[in-house]
């Protein structure tokens, strides 16, 4: 009677949690053919300008003023002056910076090259037999040995002279 009761307890527990499965955050490939909330731009709020001179002319096909430039926003954002953008995107005054982080080259494909390597590496670290049987994810156990910790990194850093003023307190 006893082993019937852990068989009919095992069997309720494995269909209930077959009900909670949402691999929805580790998935960034939409399944449906619902629309992409994140290929969603918001537009800047309409607006009346101060003097109805100052509009641009309408160009078809151009831009529009409450067009969203995200490049533009975010250096606005960091302390930048959006008007001296470059044609690439980055300030004139950011030029020898960029110079400088790219001064060993930099590969056009690395992004190419990283997926494969991932694809690679989640191959070689596939998912067990009890895990394809419960569904469960491997992502966060295949790259375990890679993660960061972000309390030892600041505290090295510290440690080092440089100043952390937006880091959190010390974890206690």
């Amino acid at each position: 009677m006893r082993a019937f009761a852990l068989m009919i307890g095992l069997a309720a527990t494995t269909a209930l949690s077959a009900c909670g499965d949402d691999r929805g955050l580790m998935n960034l490939r939409s399944t449906s053919d619902g629309p992409d909330e994140f290929a969603i731009l918001p537009t800047r709020p309409l607006s009346m300008p101060p003097d109805l001179a100052v509009l641009p002319a309408p160009t078809p096909g151009g831009a529009n003023i409450t067009d969203p430039t995200p490049i533009a926003d975010a250096v606005g954002v960091l302390g930048g002056n959006p008007a001296q953008l470059a044609d690439q995107g980055i300030a004139a005054s950011d030029q020898a910076l960029v110079a400088h982080a790219a001064r060993r080259g930099s590969d056009p494909a690395i992004r190419t090259e990283l997926a494969q390597t991932d694809a690679e590496r989640r191959a070689r670290n596939g998912r067990r037999p009890l895990e394809r049987l419960f569904g469960t994810n491997v992502y966060m156990r295949t790259y375990a040995p890679m993660r960061m910790d972000a309390q030892a990194e600041q505290e090295r850093w510290q440690r080092a002279g440089a100043q952390t003023p937006s880091a959190p307190p010390p974890a206690e």
